[in-house]
């Protein structure tokens, strides 16, 4: 239900930008020389970051929706907010207050694992797991030449 708006707004300024280009015109207008100057490649068409905002808005919220790559589908959907809610200037309280509730669902779901343990968990156990691995292999190393060791001792001691 949260990627819907995303979904359904993406769709509607896909097929007609219009209404949200002279919102991204007077974003460009400020970050624009900065873009040029870090690749000049990058498009500061307004229409056409328009189009671009609109199509990753539906594809990251058909991935959060659908359930694959969420915490990433989430994390550019709340990237993606972020500028949006600092320059609209429509109904202020009730913008506002949607966008911030929709960027504190984002987040949320950026940082759910969904019940798995988080990457920091998995990688300090795999370690501890290794290292109790290797000491109990070098364990066993020791023990088997001591009985090595003794065995030798014994053989030579025999007659023959």
């Amino acid at each position: 239900m949260l990627a819907s708006i995303f979904v359904v707004d993406g769709v509607r300024h896909l097929i007609s930008p219009e209404a949200k280009v002279e919102t991204a015109r007077a974003v460009l207008d400020k970050v624009g020389p900065m873009l040029e100057k870090l690749d000049p490649r990058i498009p500061t068409d307004p229409r056409t970051i328009v189009r671009a905002k609109a199509a990753t808005d539906v594809a990251a919220g058909l991935a959060l929706a659908t359930g694959h790559f969420t915490r990433p589908a989430a994390a550019l959907l709340a990237a993606g907010l972020v500028p949006t809610t600092m320059v609209e200037r429509g109904d202020m309280p009730t913008s506002l207050l949607k966008n911030l509730g929709l960027l504190g669902g984002l987040l949320i779901a950026a940082a759910d694992t969904e019940g798995r343990p988080s990457l920091h968990y998995r990688t300090t156990h795999a370690v501890g797991r290794s290292q109790r691995a290797v000491k109990r292999a070098a364990k066993a190393a020791k023990r088997e030449a001591k009985i090595a060791t003794r065995s030798a001792a014994i053989a030579r001691k025999l007659p023959g």
